[in-house]
């Protein structure tokens, strides 16, 4: 309409809903933060208080000085990698021949793998820690990363990416002499970064935050991962607040400059829908 003037935003109107909803989640991270600088008497307190009255450390140093930490950590952080690796070479072969390949009872073996995903996980863990004690593999750290080589989730995404991908590229490469397997490493896997990206941080966040399992698959507190340890903080009678939020802002500390990272091909991802020539 002429001569109606109408304002105009430096960003999209739906800013607007969208910052106060993701002031919601950000909420608990802070509050998580300011509580590990607090004391057990301002923690304990009264009403509660949202900001420390300075930033105080004794959770942090009680943390670091009365358990096992750093080697909590380091376990966290060697099952995570084994998980990691394992799903990108794994999931990816498998999403690929899937995607590609003919062979017989393919659409079968699919829907199996897929029809796993609705199995709830209570319901395995008797039978996977049976077959774990007769491997000897029971309250070691392969107990805890080896659920986690693969994955019917991980399967679907590569499938799925895969199938978007133009198979022009796949039939030039095997016209100039590639075979199968070359044809994937060198001109699929570089084009898969995005999808390979969004599946190391799923990966990332399932197996680093997995609590479940570990608890019952590990008991010598000298193997456990970050989360296992942390529950420990948490008694029947007493919980050790400012060590157990010193301990989340440790744990929790990787897995967001782990998204950070890798968020612009998360995001990539999430979008693809093909290649436009």
């Amino acid at each position: 309409m002429r001569g109606k003037r109408w304002l105009r935003l430096p960003f999209s109107p739906w800013h607007l809903l969208l910052m106060p909803l993701s002031l919601l989640f950000v909420l608990p991270l802070v509050q998580m933060v300011l509580t590990s600088f607090m004391t057990d008497g301002e923690i304990n307190r009264f009403p509660p208080r949202f900001l420390p009255s300075g930033l105080h450390l004794d959770g942090y140093r009680q943390l670091f000085a009365q358990s096992h930490i750093l080697l909590w950590f380091g376990n966290t952080v060697l099952v995570s990698a084994v998980s990691v690796v394992s799903h990108l070479v794994l999931c990816s072969a498998a999403g690929y021949g899937f995607a590609r390949m003919r062979f017989a009872g393919r659409g079968v073996a699919f829907v199996a793998i897929i029809a796993t995903v609705m199995i709830p996980i209570q319901l395995l863990m008797i039978p996977t820690y049976l077959m774990f004690a007769r491997l000897g593999i029971v309250d070691t750290l392969a107990a805890a990363f080896v659920p986690w080589l693969a994955s019917a989730f991980g399967i679907f995404l590569m499938r799925q990416f895969f199938l978007n991908l133009p198979i022009e590229l796949e039939e030039a490469a095997r016209i100039d002499g590639c075979g199968v397997w070359r044809t994937f490493v060198s001109i699929v896997l570089p084009l898969a970064r995005p999808a390979l990206a969004t599946l190391a941080v799923f990966t990332l966040l399932s197996s680093w935050n997995d609590l479940l399992w570990p608890l019952v698959a590990i008991s010598d507190d000298h193997r456990f991962t970050l989360q296992v340890g942390l529950a420990s903080f948490q008694g029947m009678r007493r919980t050790e607040w400012s060590q157990l939020m010193a301990g989340n802002v440790v744990a929790t500390l990787p897995l967001i400059l782990a998204f950070l990272f890798a968020q612009r091909r998360f995001i990539a991802t999430m979008t693809f829908s093909g290649l436009k020539g």
